[in-house]
């Protein structure tokens, strides 16, 4: 079993003939092991036509009619990207996965309400985020598939980069993942790590779980209060930023401490206090879980 995603999952590619789309969709294809996730692609402007035999529709709606797809990864420039988050919404698909970086603030905060307002049932995972993996079955996004090591262990991060590296870092060990969940950095996103803790502590195949956080905003400490009252699972935790000066953005849109909140030491203490073991040093991360499976 897995979380989000898995072997059964049908793939829509949005923005397919774009040169990243058309570039992840291929190494994508081929990380699956000769079953093919991918069916479809939208451009409407390109409707009827194809892409390595991945036939192209003109909107997300007529996609899931024909090939039944379920799940979308967006690769569409900023300023389009909402509306096609909002196009796969609309169709009622499972999940949206937006790799998408630079998107306004404004177009998300909208996209948000709207989905409130209609209560909408489809899952956003980021905008600019690196996907989500179950290795060995299916990968949906940018992170290099060959790192990753079937296994019990889940992975959620804010920071794409420390996913990679955690997972590297598991797989050395030969601690193999359940699955990888990049939740992206942006200040107004999808799921939150409260969300993905809740399915992988559901999880019969996920036996721990590393958290990987980031300064600003208080989704981490949320998260570690719902672990301490909920979590049947060892979470390890590490949070970027712990030298960052208050009021300058680190990397992403939502690194950043503002009125003295959101720091990486208020988050770290929060966190152990919720039973949560951390670390200040990223390359310890797949030793603390290791030690913490046993």
């Amino acid at each position: 079993m897995s979380i989000l995603i898995n072997k059964n999952t049908k793939v829509v590619t949005q923005g397919i003939t774009g040169k990243t789309g058309q570039f992840h969709t291929q190494t994508s294809r081929a990380y699956a092991n000769g079953k093919n996730c991918y069916v479809a692609g939208v451009n409407p402007k390109k409707a009827g036509e194809s892409f390595e035999g991945i036939p192209i529709f003109k909107n997300v709606s007529e996609a899931k009619k024909q090939t039944g797809v379920n799940v979308s990864v967006i690769y569409v420039p900023p300023p389009f990207a909402a509306a096609a988050i909002w196009e796969a919404v609309e169709a009622d698909l499972d999940l949206a996965i937006c790799i998408t970086e630079g998107i306004p603030v404004r177009d998300m905060v909208h996209l948000r309400e709207r989905m409130k307002k209609e209560k909408r049932r489809t899952l956003v995972l980021g905008p600019n985020c690196p996907g989500v993996i179950t290795p060995d079955e299916i990968k949906i996004g940018i992170m290099p598939g060959h790192i990753h090591l079937k296994g019990r262990v889940g992975v959620v991060s804010r920071s794409g980069t420390l996913t990679y590296e955690a997972v590297g870092q598991l797989t050395e060990l030969g601690i193999g993942q359940s699955t990888a969940v990049g939740i992206g950095g942006d200040p107004v996103n999808g799921l939150k790590h409260i969300d993905v803790l809740k399915m992988f502590n559901d999880d019969p195949d996920t036996d721990a779980v590393i958290m990987i956080g980031e300064i600003g905003g208080s989704d981490e400490e949320t998260a570690a209060q719902w672990v301490k009252a909920n979590m049947k699972k060892p979470v390890v935790g590490f949070i970027a930023g712990v030298t960052a000066p208050p009021g300058k953005r680190m990397g992403h849109a939502g690194a950043i401490i503002s009125g003295g909140k959101g720091t990486a030491q208020e988050k770290l203490a929060v966190m152990e206090s919720c039973g949560i073991r951390v670390t200040k040093n990223p390359a310890e991360m797949g030793k603390l879980l290791n030690s913490a499976l046993k």
